[in-house]
């Protein structure tokens, strides 16, 4: 099968590729579509952090495709079955996974990270992992499931009350996503603060009630909040964070930073507002939830992504991702249809 294989730091490269064995409890997938993750740029860069990933190795953890073949313990799913795939894999014996803490397992595993993931033909993943999508449901839908699912663990997070007013940091894919969560939830308030002008107009439709630059490092003379999401994961913009949160605030640290980076943050500004600033990590049991609310109509996926590329060109994008200006991404293996929205 072909598939674009992670070497090593800024080595990637499309070749024939060894399918996987399948285990008993396992099925293969033939992948239809597998978003573009920044942890995928983190891991192809080198970034700190980036050292748990052993190449050679197929990326591609947000993937949704067709099971082709089910291995001999597997009872709930069929060929055929079109799904979304879970990609975190629980050893389910360690402290945190039988305190009901799975997502902080002793022994994480997860397809596309430390086993084959979405950016080859073919993928084999456990059935406990595979959720069945609606026909209605497409397969860009499908692989973005993850992503959402992530911020669905983030957002259960927090208290949310009807007159709560809420900053979003970063109006990105994630950002956007927050953002349908908080309106469709009824936050009296949602500004988001975005320095691209070009995706002012998108955040305003899909909800923001008021969208702002950021100004000079801060925001604090513009908005307080009582919630404060950051997706960037710099740390300009959690700091940014913590100083624009109202007395008695929330501060969810969405954005994934570098495992070096280091932020200052007053504890006697946390003591007297009495905040809470919280991390949220992957998307432990939010699956369905996610799938739920993307077939019934409730929370966009596929129209926030602005490029679809094939798997060919996954080298040259991988490599100059940060010059394309490339927003919400995915590897579409089926070629151009009519109808195909396209690059």
């Amino acid at each position: 099968m072909q598939a674009a294989v992670w070497k090593g730091k800024h080595q990637i490269e499309v070749l024939e590729w060894r399918m996987q064995e399948l285990l008993p409890n396992e099925v293969r997938v033939q992948v239809k579509c597998c978003g573009i993750c920044g942890t995928d740029q983190h891991i192809y860069h080198g970034h700190p952090g980036s050292a748990v990933v052993t190449p050679p190795i197929v990326l591609g953890h947000e993937l949704s495709g067709e099971v082709t073949e089910i291995g001999e313990n597997v009872f709930d799913l069929r060929v055929g079955d079109r799904i979304s795939i879970d990609p975190n894999i629980y050893c389910g014996a360690c402290e945190f996974c039988r305190s009901g803490r799975a997502h902080l397992c002793d022994h994480l595993q997860a397809v596309g990270v430390t086993r084959d993931g979405g950016m080859s033909e073919f993928c084999v993943a456990p059935a406990a992992n595979c959720y069945k999508i609606p026909d209605t449901m497409s397969y860009a839908e499908g692989a973005l499931i993850e992503p959402l699912g992530c911020v669905l663990h983030g957002f259960k997070k927090l208290d949310i009350r009807a007159n709560s007013s809420v900053l979003i940091i970063g109006g990105g894919f994630i950002g956007q996503l927050f953002l349908q969560l908080f309106k469709q939830h009824g936050a009296a308030k949602i500004v988001v603060s975005e320095p691209n002008e070009s995706k002012h107009e998108r955040l305003l439709q899909l909800g923001a009630h008021v969208v702002v630059k950021p100004v000079l490092g801060s925001l604090a003379s513009l908005v307080m909040a009582d919630i404060v999401i950051e997706c960037v994961g710099q740390r300009e913009s959690m700091e940014l964070a913590v100083s624009s949160v109202r007395k008695g605030g929330q501060v969810l640290l969405f954005g994934v930073s570098s495992p070096d980076t280091q932020i200052a943050i007053s504890p006697y500004e946390i003591f007297s507002k009495e905040l809470k600033i919280m991390g949220s990590f992957i998307n432990p049991h939010t699956h369905e939830e996610a799938i739920a609310l993307v077939s019934q109509g409730i929370i966009q996926v596929e129209s926030l992504v602005g490029h679809r590329f094939y798997l060919d060109d996954i080298p040259e994008v991988m490599e100059n991702y940060s010059q394309m200006n490339v927003g919400k991404s995915i590897i579409q293996f089926e070629r151009k249809t009519e109808g195909f929205a396209g690059f």
